[in-house]
């Protein structure tokens, strides 16, 4: 069931109400919400509100879900050439030390 909220025109009571979908909105400020001593009977009307979010759980609801595999490739190779080979860097470095000399034997 959904909240509503209202606002109470005459003594500007703020409240929510669970209720139906279905069922008809508010048109008084109930008695036991009322923020007078005395109860008002004050006009109320519901607030524009944001409501609850939705929570999608699960595989299927992004949009990346559903790409075709050459799409998915595609990306894979564009992530890989975006990044500095480092094999590259690791054989130059190898290559420019030199051989360790041997101890002979006294």
């Amino acid at each position: 069931m959904p909240t509503y909220e209202y606002l109470c025109k005459k003594c500007g009571h703020e409240f929510e109400s669970f209720q139906s979908i279905s069922s008809a909105p508010l048109t008084q400020c109930p008695k036991e919400q009322c923020a007078r001593k005395k109860w008002g009977r004050g006009q109320v009307t519901r607030k524009i509100s944001a409501g609850g979010g939705l929570l999608f759980k699960g595989s299927g609801f992004y949009g990346t879900d559903y790409r075709s595999e050459g799409y998915k490739q595609s990306e894979k190779k564009a992530i890989i050439d975006s990044h500095p080979k480092t094999e590259a860097k690791t054989e130059a470095k190898t290559e420019a030390k030199p051989a360790p000399a041997k101890a002979k034997p006294a």
